[in-house]
């Protein structure tokens, strides 16, 4: 197995959303904000290459609407989704399962384009496989008016027509070393890898804890359907990821790609940070 990370891009959201309840005084202090009160997030790709399989964790904004749609987003650098995976030596025609933690716009965007012949879209990696929770699926297509404007049909829909979807029901292993949970607070069946790799496990934290400074247990978004169902998954993730000294990867953290854990007087905090390649010892 190996084990990569590269970052899509970066783009900027309101600060105070990505917090929640969390006055600015406190979160500003960890996270910093432009004059606008807009922080700077990544969009984190995790490469999986495994027993004759290339799986890609989530796909990012993607480029298929207007500028008015990108206006408020501000995308800038990373390396782009299909530059970042030819940087390691991966076509979309290699890519064999896609695995996308939930279907908000910022991390299945890229997964489909518009069609090369004109009309309608296509998938972005034709011979892949994409997996998503039913749970999830099933949410997103019904919509709802608080993620209409994440929920975006030609995201989502022409994946369920390509006929290359598969539909999770359960925490599960999907792949040797490569399980599935299935989460609820941040919005019905968010889907988070585990990753066995070198005697260490990878947890892909995805929108449940997007950021090193969301560690602590209140520390939470409010575009989250359920905060108190997040705090209680938070609080039971971290105390594992704690006792078997797992590395958090986070996808949005401009700063620090992943962690380790350690107790501290006000709880489970960081220990260890940075790159993944550097804690993984590469």
């Amino acid at each position: 197995m190996n084990v990569d990370i590269f970052n899509i891009a970066n783009f900027r959201v309101d600060g105070g959303a990505m917090f929640g309840v969390v006055p600015k005084a406190l979160w500003s202090r960890v996270y910093g904000a432009d004059v606008n009160n807009l922080i700077v997030l990544t969009l984190r790709s995790l490469i999986v290459e495994t027993e004759g399989r290339n799986i890609l964790v989530d796909t990012g904004w993607g480029d298929k609407q207007d500028e008015k749609f990108f206006r408020h987003t501000y995308i800038h650098d990373g390396e782009g989704l299909l530059e970042g995976l030819r940087k390691r030596g991966l076509e979309p025609e290699d890519i064999t399962d896609v695995v996308l933690t939930h279907l908000h716009a910022d991390h299945c965007g890229g997964g489909v384009v518009r069609s090369s012949e004109g009309a309608g879209f296509e998938l972005t990696f034709p011979n892949a496989i994409y997996h998503v929770s039913r749970t999830q699926w099933e949410w997103a297509v019904r919509n709802n008016p608080r993620e209409e404007d994440a929920f975006l049909e030609e995201n989502i829909l022409p994946i369920g027509d390509s006929g290359h979807l598969n539909l999770v029901d359960e925490d599960c292993e999907l792949f040797e070393g490569f399980s599935v949970r299935i989460y609820y607070g941040h919005t019905p069946g968010l889907m988070i890898p585990f990753i066995k790799y070198k005697g260490k496990t990878l947890v892909y934290t995805g929108d449940l804890i997007p950021t090193i400074a969301h560690l602590p247990l209140i520390w939470n978004m409010s575009y989250d359907i359920e905060s108190l169902r997040t705090i209680d998954e938070k609080s039971k993730l971290l105390e594992e990821a704690l006792a078997g000294n797992y590395i958090l990867v986070f996808q949005h953290d401009v700063s620090a790609e992943c962690c380790t854990l350690r107790m501290t007087e006000k709880g489970i905090r960081a220990g260890e940070k940075g790159r993944l390649a550097d804690l993984l010892g590469k």
